[in-house]
Order: structure tokens, then C-alpha cells, then sequence
């Protein structure tokens, strides 16, 4: 009986021991743990400070790009004459009141107007789509139209192109239809420096 119960209390009191060693070494290792946590957290930081330092360097250089854009993309236009832009503006006007504006009495006359505003390939499309589908329609229902422009600006300026935004009323009367009928319209107004005069050579409504 004495026998084992040496045995048992030496079998509890090794247990017991390895127990605190075991305690011992947790006790031990958790102040190593918080050196190391507390060595790395400067380079944790270090990480962290990292990122806003690439993304202020990112928005630097985009910032620097669009500075230079703009100074050699749109900055010529700062520079321009005031008078280049109010004659593009005024040539702009003239020449949508022209292309839009024709009467069955006067159909020829009307559209050589509007043909020495216009330039290139429109100038080109614009007679061809006169003769064939505006003046023949014009002549029957006897259609009449009176276009005028409420307002205009540039969208871009350069040395031999420029581009005007304008805002036209036109008003329509026919034979079928002899009470006006009034539509409103947006216009981008591409323009080219021809022999020191400024020709339109694309008209896009938007």
C-alpha cells in the first residue's frame, strides 16, 4: 500500500512539475512575445506610413500631367486675341443662320449662301444633300424656314481650328402647315482658318 501510494503521490508531484514548467515557460516567453510585437510594430508603422506616401506622389504626378495638359492643350486658347474669337463666334452664327434659312422663292440663292460659309468634305455633303432631298421638298410643300441663333460660344480655340457651341430657333412654314412651327436645337460647330476666313466643316447637333 505505502508502495503505491509513493508512487502515486511521485506520479501527481512530476505532473505537478511539469505543470510549472510549463507555466513557467508561458510566463517566460509572453514578455519575448511583446519585445518582438513591440520591434515590429515600427516597421508596421513604417508599412502604414508607406501608402500615403505613394498616393501623394501618384496625385502629384497626375496633378503635374493635367498642369501639362492644360498648359499645352488649352492654354493657347488664354492667349488668343479676343477679336479671333468674337469673329469665329460671328462666322459660327452667320453660317448656322445660313444653312438653316431658305425660302421656295429663293432656293438657289439661299443655299450658294449658305455653301460660302462651308468648307472640306461638309461642303461636299451639304450640296449634295440640298440638291437631292431639301430642294426638291422645299419646291413641292412650298417649305420655308427662318433659323436664328440665341447664343454662342467657343468650346475650343486654336490657331486654324475652333469649335462653337450654338443654340438655334428655327421656325418652319409649308403649304400643308401655313401656321409656324417653331423647334430648338444644340449645335457643335466645327471650324477651319481658310484663306483668313474661319469655315465651317462639321455641324453635329447634340
Amino acid at each position: 500500500m505505502t508502495d503505491h501510494s509513493l508512487d502515486i503521490e511521485t506520479s501527481e508531484t512530476a505532473e505537478e512539475a511539469r505543470d510549472a514548467d510549463a507555466a513557467d515557460t508561458a510566463v517566460d516567453d509572453s514578455p519575448k512575445r511583446t519585445v518582438r510585437e513591440r520591434r515590429g510594430l515600427p516597421r508596421v508603422l513604417r508599412k502604414v506610413k508607406v501608402v500615403p506616401a505613394i498616393l501623394v506622389l501618384l496625385l502629384l504626378i497626375s496633378g503635374g500631367a493635367a498642369a501639362w495638359m492644360y498648359f499645352n492643350r488649352f492654354q493657347p486658347n488664354q492667349h488668343t486675341d479676343p477679336s479671333v474669337a468674337r469673329a469665329v463666334v460671328n462666322a459660327a452664327s452667320d453660317g448656322t443662320i445660313a444653312m438653316l434659312s431658305y425660302s421656295p422663292e429663293s432656293l438657289d440663292k439661299d443655299f450658294a449662301t449658305a455653301k460660302s460659309h462651308l468648307s472640306g468634305d461638309f461642303l461636299l455633303y451639304y450640296t449634295q444633300f440640298t440638291d437631292q432631298i431639301v430642294a426638291p421638298a422645299a419646291r413641292e410643300k412650298s417649305l420655308k424656314t427662318t433659323a436664328h441663333v440665341m447664343g454662342a460660344g467657343l468650346s475650343e480655340l486654336h490657331p486654324d481650328s475652333a469649335v462653337v457651341l450654338v443654340y438655334v430657333d428655327q421656325t418652319t412654314t409649308s403649304k400643308d402647315m401655313p401656321d409656324p412651327s417653331m423647334s430648338a436645337s444644340t449645335v457643335l460647330v466645327s471650324m477651319a482658318r481658310v484663306n483668313a476666313r474661319w469655315l465651317i466643316t462639321k455641324f453635329d447637333p447634340i
